[in-house]
């Protein structure tokens, strides 16, 4: 069966950091380029960050440019984001999901999704 699942959430001080974990089972991850989506209440599903099949190219954020870093381990079928220097804005539901193709931004380039894990960063 076909899964993605999300670990590392939690609460966080401003400031501090979290990694997040994707782990991946029912395929190989090697053939799929694999993104970060967040949502926050009342608010629309965005694009974090994304990684390509190889790990060669990663896009962000504007907003997380300089303090998320996202990468890949295909040996261990998962995908992590670290986040450092947290901002309370960063505060949503991470989502993390499985492209169709290429990376892109838009949601309906994305076939499978995990069921998110909660971040909060709050003092």
């Amino acid at each position: 069966q076909l899964q993605l699942v999300e670990s590392g959430g939690g609460l966080v001080q401003p400031g501090g950091s979290l990694r997040l974990s994707c782990a991946a089972s029912g395929f190989t991850l090697d053939y799929y380029a694999i993104g970060w989506f967040r949502q926050a209440p009342g608010k629309e599903r965005e694009g974090v960050s994304c990684i390509s099949r190889a790990g060669g190219s990663t896009n962000y954020a504007d907003s997380v440019k300089g303090r998320f870093t996202i990468s890949r381990d295909n040996a261990k079928n998962t995908v992590y984001l670290q986040m450092n220097s947290l901002k309370p804005e960063d505060t949503a539901v991470y989502y993390c999901a499985r492209a169709r193709g290429s990376c892109r931004w838009s949601i309906y380039s994305y076939d499978y999704w995990g069921q998110g894990t909660q971040v909060t960063v709050s003092s």
